[in-house]
């Protein structure tokens, strides 16, 4: 009974570590059992009330955008955007906070993770050392170590329990790795939501501080007057319908001949004239039929820009100016700020707006064939010229006289 008498003192030890490391096991399972978090801005139920507001208020301002236009038609949805964008404003907000409380969870449990993943370790270590030292432990040998029967289905239920201890310590081991490994992926997430938002807050407060520059744009341009307004509004209608007609090539139009690149092609109308509230050049360029950007054309030059609210932008030609320094430009090609406000129909501004305070004179910016002309236009003639060039391209310059 030799190998009873070594066994015993084994199995023992086997026990022993068996019962110490399930309660281990026990405490850093526990602490591996938290629910993933889900993303906050998806379930806040403050990011859902101001999504509603947002929603409503978006309807508000298509309706207002679909009435005639007046002055206090075009105030009302510069109001209601002014809200929108503050709203959206408070909505981001809030899902950063949401988010940010999301993250200090997520840390929580990445920090206990870490510590059950310590645990888990250690007790699968010493599992594995104490496996070693014992080796495998035969039925037989477990039946020349018992004192009796009853003692011998016991020993062989312990091992057995052991033994799927064993197993479940090395599954839990490798999921609590998982799940560490998961929600450090959840963490890293939530840092570039936390970014994307904050730019995103970025972009709506600079496009809040637009819209408030915008109605005080208005206010200050039609002196605060439906009359004004209306007055400048069916100006502007029919100076771009008198564009687009010119363009079509109506009007009465004569042939001057050849012009030189930098020869006058006439000089600016001070004050107002016809569809015009102001002295300056509207200056476009057609290249086969098509409407460009003058910017495209028109070289590199230090101007100043009074187009508020629009702001600056750049040019990008080699073309020589139409007109001489300093100059100032108050609107350029596109969807300005007046177009968006439905001052020509809907539709873009064509050309680009611009003057000089020290000379009315107009010039070529290429060599070409010079045409002079006029179209009725708010009750008068809205005087132009225009020089096709010889690589397919127009240039128009409006209100000026010959």
């Amino acid at each position: 009974m030799v190998i009873g008498r070594k066994k015993i003192p084994i199995f023992v030890f086997i026990f022993s570590v068996f019962f110490l490391s399930f309660q281990f096991l026990n405490i850093a399972v526990s602490q591996t059992t938290t629910p993933t978090p889900t993303p906050a801005q998806d379930n806040s139920q403050a990011v859902k009330d101001l999504q509603n507001q947002i929603n409503d208020l978006q309807s508000k301002v298509f309706d207002l955008q679909k009435q005639e236009k007046t002055l206090s038609s075009q105030i009302a949805v510069m109001d209601n955007q002014i809200k929108l964008t503050q709203l959206r404003i408070n909505s981001t907000k809030q899902q950063i906070i949401d988010i940010t409380l999301d993250i200090d969870t997520t840390n929580k449990k990445i920090s206990n993770l870490q510590d059950s993943l310590v645990k888990l370790t250690g007790v699968l270590m010493n599992r594995i050392v104490a496996t070693y030292e014992v080796g495998t432990v035969q039925p037989f040998h477990v039946l020349l170590s018992s004192s009796n029967v009853s003692n011998f289905f016991s020993r062989l239920n312990y091992l057995k329990i052991a033994q799927e201890h064993d197993k479940r310590l090395v599954y839990d081991t490798t999921q609590a790795k998982n799940d560490y490994a998961n929600q450090k992926s959840i963490f890293e997430d939530k840092k570039r939501q936390i970014e994307a938002l904050k730019a995103k807050l970025e972009a709506y407060t600079a496009e809040l501080d637009q819209e408030k520059k915008n109605k005080q744009a208005l206010l200050a341009v039609t002196q605060n007057s439906e009359s004004v307004y209306q007055q400048k509004l069916a100006a502007a209608l029919a100076e771009q319908r008198a564009i687009t007609q010119i363009g079509a090539g109506l009007g009465n139009v004569v042939d001057v001949g050849k012009i030189k690149e930098g020869d006058t092609v006439g000089r600016m109308i001070s004050g107002r004239s016809a569809c015009s509230s102001g002295t300056h050049l509207h200056f476009e360029v057609h290249k086969n039929g098509t409407i460009q950007d003058p910017s495209q054309y028109l070289s590199s030059k230090s101007v100043t820009f009074e187009n508020s609210p629009d702001g600056s932008f750049s040019f990008g030609g080699s073309w020589s100016w139409p007109i001489s320094d300093p100059i100032y430009i108050e609107q350029g090609y596109g969807m300005t700020y007046w177009a968006r406000t439905g001052w020509y129909g809907g539709g873009p501004h064509t050309g680009v707006d611009m003057y000089s305070n020290s000379s009315s004179a107009v010039h070529a910016v290429k060599d070409g064939e010079l045409f002079r002309g006029s179209i009725a236009c708010g009750g008068g003639q809205l005087l132009f010229a225009r020089v096709d060039q010889s690589d397919g391209i127009q240039t128009y310059y409006l209100h000026i006289f010959p």
